[in-house]
């Protein structure tokens, strides 16, 4: 990182280390900004696209129905940004055999034990902020929620950091880092300004305050790993918590993942050059895309939802099979033991209702064994993982993402190594 790459406007100071090396230090929140009618305009066109989504998730019929779905997407999409490797298909299949205690037919990668601790860490943060404020202790828990028990877990989870990280490609050092955030005595001191930011009253509009704060936190970037994970998981709970939508639906990853690059080049150019509008154009326009594709998605699950429902009333079938189906919606996969917990029936009810939902097509058995043997809803899976973003321009094949790195250790990308997929 070098001096001479910040001009005048940049959003923060430099300071020099005692290895010299350059770190920068982020101003406190919220920035001088400019307004003119094309901004407006984008951000009536996200309040917009926010608001129909928002209508649709208060409709739903059961609301909790399509939520956790939702979430696994974001839990695997969010971490493919940082390099992991592990699709929706792995992250059913291995949650399925831990909710089982059943065996898998091998060991799962780290991986895919990565993105549950992120629905985990998700999950447990949309119970927390209904009844406590976001604070700095949250995001604690939820770092050491992220990384417990995975390859990171060395790497103190739940406390910020007390010792210089860095960002670049493999490799890199201090010296030739892309970006250095603040050392550890500046960084606490940005941390308080930051949670002040989050709890303070602001004439800024809702987006705009989450649009800040998100990069506010990446430039801070306060733990040694996992600050991509938890800082796009903020944004979704800054959703929730300024009341801007009811039920976790939308998510902004998918739109970061597919424009990599400009994700990461826009966060840099507010540091370097103060370019504020730009990173809030770019944030608005990843609200207006991703509202419009979970209202896509939603509408596109809840008329396999009511396919399934008629199927089965015109079968008449009983009102059991129908509670099942609703389930999957909120959980594509299942055995015939968790069937039976669920509806309080026996094991051989259960096992005959699962079979006559298999007869039907509505689920497959995916593991091909005697034993512990576990059902999807193929078509539901699908639904919500099928990418709706074509636009891959500002990604190359092959892209690896920057990486966090620490005076103790460096990030280490694992082996592609995949459980069985649903497909």
């Amino acid at each position: 990182m070098k001096p001479e790459d910040f001009t005048d406007e940049k959003a923060g100071r430099l300071i020099k280390g005692p290895q010299g090396y350059w770190a920068f230090v982020p101003d406190s929140l919220p920035p001088h900004l400019s307004v003119d009618w094309d901004l407006a305009s984008l951000l009536s066109q996200a309040d917009r696209a926010l608001s129909e989504l928002g209508g649709l998730a208060r409709n739903l019929p059961n609301p909790h129905l399509l939520i956790g779905l939702f979430v696994r997407r974001e839990a695997v999409l969010s971490s493919g940004i940082e390099g992991t490797q592990a699709s929706l298909s792995d992250l059913f299949y291995f949650e399925a055999a831990h909710f089982e205690k059943t065996p898998l037919p091998q060991k799962p990668p780290s991986d895919v034990r990565e993105v549950a601790n992120y629905v985990k860490a998700l999950e447990y943060a949309l119970k927390r902020i209904k009844d406590l404020p976001l604070s700095l202790r949250l995001i604690k828990e939820l770092h050491e929620i992220l990384l417990s028990g995975v390859r990171g877990e060395h790497w103190t989870p739940g406390e910020f950091r007390r010792s210089q990280n860095w960002i670049g490609p493999h490799g890199c050092t201090l010296m030739d880092a892309t970006f250095v955030p603040p050392p550890p005595q500046e960084m606490m001191e940005a941390l308080g300004q930051f949670e002040n930011f989050l709890h303070s009253p602001s004439n800024l509009p809702p987006l705009v305050r989450i649009a800040l704060a998100h990069y506010q936190f990446e430039a801070i970037h306060p733990f040694l790993d996992g600050n991509g994970r938890i800082g796009r998981l903020l944004i979704s709970l800054l959703l929730c918590h300024e009341g801007l939508i009811d039920q976790p639906l939308l998510y902004l990853s998918a739109f970061f993942e597919h424009r990599r690059l400009n994700y990461y080049q826009r966060l840099l150019d507010v540091s370097i050059g103060g370019k504020w509008r730009q990173w809030i154009e770019f944030f608005l326009e990843g609200v207006v895309e991703q509202s419009h594709d979970a209202i896509w998605r939603t509408n596109q699950l809840l008329g396999l939802w009511q396919v399934y429902r008629t199927r089965l009333q015109e079968a008449r079938s009983s009102a059991l099979l129908l509670q099942i189906v609703d389930r999957l919606f909120e959980y594509p996969v299942l055995s015939v033991p968790t069937t039976a917990r669920f509806l309080n029936v026996t094991h051989r009810s259960a096992a005959k209702l699962v079979e006559k939902l298999v007869g039907m097509g509505i689920i497959a058995e995916m593991t091909g064994r005697e034993r512990y043997r576990i059902y999807a809803a193929k078509e539901v899976i699908e639904t919500i993982e099928s990418s709706e973003i074509r636009n891959t321009e500002n990604s190359a094949p092959g892209e690896k993402p920057l990486c966090c790195h620490s005076e103790e250790s460096g990030r280490i990308l694992p082996d592609d190594v995949r459980i069985p997929s649903f497909k």
